[in-house]
């Protein structure tokens, strides 16, 4: 099985107080049935199954433009295929 890490900002930036959006954001990707995930200030990582991995790309997309953000960058890397991690 595929396997998949996604990178991940959300704008506009605020260094005060995180944005809704951002809040958001992390919040779906905590959500999610993902095997790693890593956030921050600046920049969010996630990796997991290929499926798990889309399926919350999906709804973070659709959760952080409605909660305002104005800008969602990713990048979405192929990261290997499960093998030696006790996946089939």
């Amino acid at each position: 099985m595929q396997r998949l890490r996604v990178e991940f900002t959300t704008e506009p930036f605020d260094l005060d107080e995180a944005p809704a959006h951002a809040v958001v954001a992390r919040e779906v990707i905590q959500g999610a049935e993902l095997d790693a995930v890593d956030v921050g200030p600046f920049g969010n990582t996630a990796e997991g199954r290929a499926d798990a991995v889309l399926t919350a790309v999906d709804a973070l997309l659709r959760r952080a433009l409605e909660a305002g953000a104005t800008r969602v960058s990713l990048q979405v890397n192929v990261i290997g295929d499960g093998a030696g991690r006790g996946e089939r």
